[in-house]
């Protein structure tokens, strides 16, 4: 196969950006683009570039099945176009759950020892938790929002640190086929309310604060005053993730930590 990443091979990107490192052959061919393109028999770049525009059909099935993509459903159409490419329908009929793909299918194989998720934080402690690890963790923190009732279509507010929690509460409403509501640990309450009373939402994740610079910063009582004004929150689920001086007050009916609900 001739030329695979000719883009490396250039001296400059655009804007005259000077190339740092160029992957040396055997770097280019223990890749999975090159494993891609020699199994479709495409000899360049540019050459699966093109096919990727001309023929997206085909390229976006290669791509699903080059992943091991699985559905429940399989689907009937890979793109629908009927309605125009602004309302461009993929994988029509199917039916999938995307946890099911990024961590159930590998409990049975030797991926389930390996290493899923690694964090540092702030201060520079690291932790890390392997596919079987996370699918356990996974599991609990979506049979605790079953058991507040949550399931398929409630949406649930992420308002948290860039801690191990998030990437388990983002994967356990994906599992309970839930709706995702990504808040931003930087927005002020009135931000939080009207993302939350726009979404109907009927839970929210968040945490009692977080390290930044070197402050701390309290997270809960942003929350709780941004849901001042929101009607729709049920539930609460709060992580004790720093120290406080002052503990987070808690809202009797509403209010849960995490370490009380999410345990089997």
């Amino acid at each position: 196969m001739s030329d695979p990443h000719p883009a490396v091979q250039k001296d400059t990107f655009p804007f005259g950006q000077s190339v740092v490192w160029k992957p040396d052959e055997e770097t280019v061919r223990s890749t999975n683009l090159y494993g891609f393109m020699q199994h479709h028999g495409i000899e360049s770049f540019d050459e699966l570039l093109e096919r990727s525009v001309s023929d997206v059909e085909w390229f976006w099935e290669a791509v699903l099945d080059d992943l091991g993509i699985v559905f429940y459903e399989p689907y009937e159409e890979i793109l629908n176009l009927d309605e125009g490419v602004p309302f461009a329908r993929w994988c029509v009929g199917g039916t999938m759950n995307i946890v099911q793909n990024l961590l159930d299918k590998w409990q049975a194989s030797e991926t389930r020892e390996r290493q899923a998720l690694r964090w540092e934080a702030e201060d520079g402690r690291t932790s890390t938790l392997t596919y079987g690890e996370l699918n356990e963790e996974v599991c609990r923190c979506a049979n605790a929002l079953r058991s507040l009732g949550l399931g398929r279509g409630d949406v649930i507010g992420l308002y948290m640190p860039m801690t191990p929690e998030i990437c388990i509460a983002f994967l356990s409403i994906a599992k309970i086929g839930g709706i995702i509501l990504p808040l931003f640990s930087g927005y002020g309450p009135s931000a939080i309310a009207t993302r939350l009373n726009d979404a109907g939402a009927r839970a929210l994740f968040t945490a009692n604060g977080f390290r930044r610079r070197g402050e701390t910063v309290n997270m809960k009582i942003t929350a709780d005053e941004a849901l001042v004004d929101v009607q729709s929150v049920e539930h609460v689920i709060v992580h004790r993730y720093v120290k406080m001086t002052e503990e987070a007050r808690m809202t009797r009916d509403r209010d849960v930590w995490w370490h009380d609900i999410v345990t089997q």
